[in-house]
C-alpha cells in the first residue's frame, strides 16, 4: 500500500509539473484597445473577454483596458509592449502595428479595397484568403500570436467647416491622423495639412478647434461624441481598419493545449459580432444579415441605421459618386509608387487575386 500511495504521488506531481493548470494562470490577464468601451472595437474586445472566462470556467480571466491606457496613450508603440509581454492580450487596429510591421499598410492604401464592386466582400476575401494567411504568418513572425480577424470598419471623414466632396475642398485643412507615415503621405496628396495625434489627445483637440477634422469609423467617432462639433461628414470609406485579435507569445505558452483553442475560437467568435457591429446599418449589400446575426446572439446595437441616425441629428452626411471618388482615387496615386514596394509585391499580388476571385462570385 505504501509503495502505490508513493506511485500515486509521483504521477500527481508529474501531471502538475508537465502541463499548465488553473492555479498556474495569472489573476488576471492584460488586454489593449485604443478607444473606450461603447465603441464597436470596445464591445467586441469586451465580448472576446467574456467568452474566454465563460468557456474555461474561470480559469482565464482577461481584463480589457481602453483608452490606450497600457501605451500610456501611444498607440502606435502597442506592438511593442505586447511582444515584450507589458500586454497579454490585444485587439489592436493593423494601422497601429503597422510602424513595427510595414506590410500592414496593405489594408489602409487609399481606396485600395473601397474601390471594389462590393468593398466588404473585397475585404473579407483578403483577411479570410491567401493574402490574409500571410499578414497573419508575418505578424507571428514579428513576435505575436495571431489568434483571428476582427474589424474596426471602413474609415469616414469628419470635419468642422464644410462637406468635403473633391481634394480641392481639403486644401489647407488641418486633419488629425495617426501618427503613421503613410496617412501624413495620403492627407499630403490631398491637400490637406495632417497633423499626427494620439487618440487621447484628439477629443480635446476637436473642441477647441486645433484641428478641423479627423478620419476614423462612424462606430467609433459617434460615441466619443465627435459629431457635438463636427457637423459634415463624408462618407469616403478610403481605408479599411480590420483589427487583429493577437496574445503574447510567453502568455500563449502558459495555456493549456484545451484552453488554447477555447481562446483561438472565442476570438473568431468576437471577430465575427465585431464584424457584423462594424457593418449593421452602413453595409449598403448585406440584405439585413449582420443585424439578423446580431439579434440571433442577442446583442443588437443601439443605431442600426447610421445614415438615418446621423442625418436625424443635423449632421451633413456626403456620399461621394462614383465620379467623385475616382478624383479621390486620381490624386492619391502616388502613395502607391512609395508604399507598394515596402508592402511587398508578393502581399499585393495575393491581395489582388483575392478580391478579383471574389469579384467573379
Amino acid at each position: 500500500m505504501k509503495k502505490l500511495f508513493i506511485a500515486a504521488l509521483a504521477f500527481v506531481m508529474l501531471s502538475v509539473m508537465s502541463a499548465p493548470g488553473y492555479s498556474a494562470y495569472k489573476a488576471e490577464y492584460k488586454l489593449d484597445i485604443v478607444p473606450s468601451l461603447t465603441t464597436a472595437w470596445g464591445m467586441g474586445a469586451s465580448y472576446f473577454a467574456d467568452l474566454v472566462k465563460q468557456r474555461t470556467d474561470g480559469r482565464v480571466n482577461i481584463k480589457v483596458y481602453p483608452n490606450s491606457q497600457l501605451t500610456t496613450g501611444q498607440q502606435t508603440n502597442a506592438f511593442m509592449l505586447l511582444r515584450n509581454g507589458t500586454i497579454d492580450f490585444a485587439v489592436q487596429s493593423t494601422i497601429n502595428y503597422s510602424p513595427q510591421i510595414v506590410q500592414l499598410n496593405l489594408f489602409a492604401l487609399p481606396f485600395f479595397i473601397a474601390n471594389q464592386p462590393d468593398r466588404y466582400k473585397a475585404l473579407d476575401a483578403i483577411t479570410e484568403g491567401k493574402a490574409g494567411a500571410m499578414v497573419g504568418k508575418i505578424v507571428e513572425e514579428r513576435g505575436a500570436v495571431f489568434l483571428a480577424y476582427g474589424e474596426n470598419g471602413f474609415r469616414e471623414l469628419t470635419n468642422n467647416s464644410r462637406d468635403i466632396r473633391k481634394p480641392d475642398d481639403m486644401k489647407g485643412m488641418k486633419f488629425r491622423v495617426v501618427g503613421s507615415p503613410l496617412f501624413l503621405d495620403i492627407f499630403s496628396a490631398l491637400g490637406a495639412n495632417p497633423t499626427a495625434m494620439a487618440w487621447s489627445d484628439t477629443m480635446s483637440a476637436i473642441q477647441q478647434g486645433v484641428i478641423d477634422g479627423q478620419e476614423n469609423p462612424i462606430n467609433t467617432f459617434y460615441p466619443l461624441r465627435v459629431t457635438e462639433y463636427h457637423k459634415y461628414i463624408t462618407n469616403w470609406h478610403y481605408i479599411a481598419d480590420p483589427t487583429l485579435f493577437v496574445v503574447n507569445p510567453n502568455a500563449w505558452k502558459g495555456f493549456s493545449a484545451a484552453d488554447q483553442e477555447i481562446i483561438r475560437q472565442a476570438a473568431k467568435d468576437a471577430g465575427t459580432y465585431m464584424k457584423a457591429l462594424a457593418r449593421c446599418g452602413i453595409d449598403e449589400n448585406d440584405g439585413g444579415a449582420n443585424l439578423k446575426y446580431l439579434q440571433s446572439i442577442n446583442m443588437v446595437p443601439e443605431v442600426t441605421d447610421w445614415p438615418a441616425k446621423l442625418k436625424g441629428e443635423g449632421i451633413s452626411f456626403v456620399d461621394l459618386t462614383p465620379a467623385e471618388t475616382q478624383a479621390f482615387v486620381d490624386a492619391t496615386k502616388s502613395v502607391y509608387a512609395k508604399w507598394e514596394p515596402q508592402i511587398g509585391a508578393d502581399l499585393m499580388q495575393a491581395a489582388r487575386d483575392d478580391m478579383a476571385a471574389a469579384a467573379k462570385k
